[in-house]
């Protein structure tokens, strides 16, 4: 294991059905494996039932706990998977909004991927930050007060937080280096 990003909280968070299994796995266990500390908190303590493409049923996922149980400040970042149906049940999610918002109080940066934003649109966070998601969203984010590019991945530090975006599972490795490279810049 390597230790690149020991002593790095990272927590993920989704909803118990609809996760788009490469982005709540791959991030998971890449960061685990340069040396991050990462919880799954899901909506509830039951299984994560996953999907490839939204529509092909893929193992459960057993979460770490629920999202009632997280302590916001014993994390340094967190990471949104997509999934049409996770993120969707995620955005009404008053848990989970307001943990979004503890967590951009705190400082602490925030990745979200393909469908992810949509909790960030909820929570009325993303105006004035520059990010790309899943194609289907930018109407939402725009009008939400973002401006929408369409890239493998986005950093903004616009509006005073972090925030890293990525479009779609094609877009994992550089999501997830991006991920890493920016707790090895808070950690240096």
């Amino acid at each position: 294991m390597s230790a690149e990003l020991d002593g790095v909280r990272v927590l993920i968070v989704t909803s118990n059905t609809g996760v788009e299994r490469d982005e709540l796995v791959i991030p998971r266990d890449q960061l685990r494996a340069r040396g991050a500390f990462v919880t799954h908190a899901a909506a509830e303590d039951i299984d994560v039932q996953t999907f490839r493409h939204d529509l092909i049923p893929s193992e459960p996922v057993r979460p770490d706990l629920a999202l009632s149980e997280v302590d916001p400040g014993s994390f340094d970042g967190v990471v949104i998977p997509g999934g049409t149906v996770n993120a969707d049940k995620l955005r009404t999610n008053a848990t989970a909004r307001e943990l979004v918002r503890s967590l951009i109080a705190a400082d602490r940066p925030i990745a979200a991927i393909c469908h992810g934003p949509w909790l960030l649109v909820e929570a009325a966070v993303v105006a004035g930050k520059t990010l790309t998601s899943y194609h289907s969203l930018r109407t939402d984010l725009v009008n939400a007060g973002a401006t929408w590019v369409d890239q493998p991945v986005v950093r903004s530090d616009a509006e005073g937080w972090t925030l890293i975006t990525s479009r779609r599972p094609d877009d994992l490795p550089a999501f997830v280096d991006a991920i890493a490279a920016e707790f090895c810049v808070r950690t240096s």
